[in-house]
């Protein structure tokens, strides 16, 4: 080895990045769920339905602490979901918090 060989390391900026892509990807599967919920006949099977349930499959259980702390509002079939607004907002706080502390 000589000593002009670059270092193959990572930086704090490079985890920092990492670490925030992998909160972007969760936080557009929630918005997946959610697009997902709003339409009512959702095919069965193909690619479409395999993301659906991938995205329902991946959030639900993040989602469902929130759902038995706040049950759904509204009455009969036109209940809101407010699950996912709410941990839309908490994960953005802590996609700040957590990437924030990495970088220093």
């Amino acid at each position: 080895m000589s000593g002009t060989e670059p270092l193959l390391a990572l930086s704090r900026g490079d985890v920092a990045s990492y670490v925030s892509a992998l909160f972007t990807v969760y936080i557009v599967l929630i918005f997946i769920r959610i697009l997902s919920s709003w339409i009512p006949r959702m095919p069965q099977s193909g690619p479409l339905a395999a993301v659906v349930r991938f995205a329902g499959q991946t959030t639900d259980p993040y989602l469902n602490i929130f759902r038995r702390v706040l049950p759904p509002v509204g009455g009969s079939g036109l209940a809101l979901d407010l699950s996912p607004m709410i941990g839309l907002f908490l994960l953005l706080i802590a996609q700040a918090v957590v990437v924030g502390a990495i970088n220093g």
